[in-house]
């Protein structure tokens, strides 16, 4: 394999990646959760 090619490969994976961290991000099936974590540095102790 050329270093270009390993280049493009490793490319590709983070952009993968990236993707799948958004799409979970984004995901209406984590949106409950993120809202309370959200209020975590709201309560008082």
């Amino acid at each position: 394999m050329d270093v270009n090619t390993l280049r493009i490969l490793a490319t590709l994976a983070c952009f993968a990646t990236f993707i799948a961290i958004l799409a979970w991000a984004y995901a209406r099936s984590n949106r409950a959760r993120f809202e309370e974590d959200a209020r975590i540095p709201l309560l008082d102790d």
